[in-house]
């Protein structure tokens, strides 16, 4: 009984692997707004209702793709972080963020899936959250990191934000001082931003040599939320 437990198991990791590969092809090729589980369905000589076993409807397969892609990013995030963890917060810093361009880099359609235009119609669930946050996680680490260590000098924090900065260094997952949180936020939408451009050809005969660019900028972000 464990054996034809295990053997359905695996059966259906395959299937489900092979509906989200195809369903990856299909973003690549026609975007998320179009997606369709009848379209991946007939690519993979399915009737419509056995792969509706695997996702119930499209929005629940947008919804595993998503995850996945944020999942990759931030294993990339990670493996850059504990790799370069005997180095300096600024350089740290800069090497998790072009961990992350690097992996924009070699997966746009999956970049544009989970930083682009939002797909109309779908409202991805909580249960991308986890997924989502591993990115900012890494970072959040980083500034953590440099204060109990080297030490760092906190950004400047005008009057009129603090209310806002202390609520939100309240729900922050973290310890950090409200003078922190703000410029880590910016800091963390500015990385994407610098990713985004790049990507989607915004510095098409602007910025020429991209890589020493985004290596400048990572470094003037890092400089941003504190670090020395």
């Amino acid at each position: 009984m464990t054996t034809a437990h295990g053997a359905r198991a695996r059966a259906r990791t395959e299937v489900t692997s092979a509906i989200k590969e195809e369903a990856r092809r299909q973003l690549a090729a026609e975007g998320a707004a179009k997606l369709s589980l009848r379209a991946v369905a007939r690519e993979l000589g399915m009737v419509s209702s056995a792969l509706y076993r695997y996702f119930p409807s499209r929005d629940d397969l947008l919804t595993a793709l998503i995850i996945d892609a944020y999942d990759s990013v931030g294993e990339a995030a990670e493996s850059a972080h504990a790799a370069a963890a005997d180095t300096p917060p600024v350089q740290r810093w800069t090497t998790v963020c072009e961990a992350v361009r690097d992996w924009a880099l070699a997966h746009p359609h999956e970049y544009a899936l989970i930083y682009g235009s939002p797909v109309p119609g779908y409202t991805a669930p909580d249960t991308t959250v986890p997924a989502a946050s591993r990115v900012g996680l890494v970072l959040i680490a980083i500034v953590r990191d440099a204060r109990q260590g080297p030490g760092m000098t906190l950004p400047l924090l005008p009057a009129e934000l603090r209310p806002e900065a202390e609520r939100m260094a309240a729900a922050f997952p973290s310890d950090l001082p409200p003078a922190v949180v703000p410029a880590l936020v910016a800091a963390w939408a500015q990385l994407f931003g610098l990713i985004g451009f790049e990507l989607f050809g915004q510095f098409h005969r602007v910025v020429e040599d991209r890589e020493a660019f985004f290596r400048h900028a990572a470094g003037q972000l890092a400089r941003g939320v504190g670090l020395a």
